[in-house]
């Protein structure tokens, strides 16, 4: 079951797997528990968009979800941050992606509780796609089979992925800039304040997910975590690195221009 997110809370998809494929695909959240328990070994996938009070405190009562993350998922408005409470992990994510027709990077919140055999996902803006996550694991069923943590990877390195365009779009944002400076356009003082408060935030989305990379693999032994998923975070982690050490030259390169530019202005 696919939905357009509208503005209302809404249950996405979710989906009961065995083996790594599809067994249910409940059209509620009580039948997906009914379904999850009827299998041995199997996952619950619950994918929900701007989840209401009611949905939530659902699911914290069938998978005794902490009440301080339970808390956060219903406000939002976290930094990235990975928690254990127990068997259950809650991560925080922050995607971005880039709107080439208003050149604007738009930032939206995803929370996830990744359990022993459960799966939540909480959407709180357009991206990531989940959907397109979720086709690409259901066509591996063996990397699926894992179990949740896969999930997890898989969530992670679509988010990390998403960062590439915006990279892409602040450069070539970053490039017509110093055109404008040097070309005595009055407006670019502006421009340059408002790109620099987006390379900010962007770097408040990215920077943090290092940390929670970081905590993942410190647990690798702990937890069991299976060799390949943690080869598969070793590269997000490389990937996302790039990003983050991209970003940060973006937000010297602009309190460079933005001094050029006041020496330009005041001659």
């Amino acid at each position: 079951m696919n939905v357009t997110p509208s503005t209302t809370s809404r249950l996405i998809d979710s989906a009961v797997y065995t083996g790594g494929r599809r067994y249910a695909s409940p059209e509620s959240l009580a039948e997906t528990y009914r379904c999850l328990d009827e299998q041995d070994a199997a996952m619950a996938w619950i994918g929900l968009y701007r989840a209401d009070a009611g949905q939530i405190a659902s699911l914290a009562r069938e998978f005794k979800l902490h009440d301080l993350a339970v808390e956060d998922a219903i406000t939002a408005h976290q930094r990235p941050k990975l928690e254990r409470y127990g068997q259950t992990l809650f991560v925080v994510l922050r995607a971005a992606r880039y709107v080439d027709s208003r050149e604007h990077v738009e930032f939206s919140e995803l929370h996830l509780f990744i359990g022993p055999d459960f799966v939540i996902t909480v959407r709180h803006g357009e991206a990531p796609d989940l959907a397109a996550v979720r086709r690409r694991m259901e066509s591996d069923p063996a990397m699926l089979a894992r179990g949740p943590e896969a999930v997890l990877y898989a969530v992670l390195d679509q988010v990390v992925d998403g960062y590439a365009p915006v990279v892409a779009g602040l450069e070539n944002d970053i490039d017509e800039i110093e055109t404008e400076v040097f070309g005595g356009d009055p407006k670019v003082s502006r421009r340059i304040y408002e790109l620099s408060r987006e390379v900010i935030e962007f770097q408040r989305a990215a920077r943090p997910l290092l940390g929670v990379l970081e905590n993942l693999a410190a647990g690798y032994a702990k937890y069991g975590t299976d060799e390949e998923l943690q080869r598969r975070l070793r590269d997000v982690s490389d990937h996302l690195t790039q990003v983050v050490e991209r970003v940060d030259g973006f937000r010297h390169l602009l309190q460079n221009i933005l001094t050029v530019n006041a020496t330009l202005v005041s001659q």
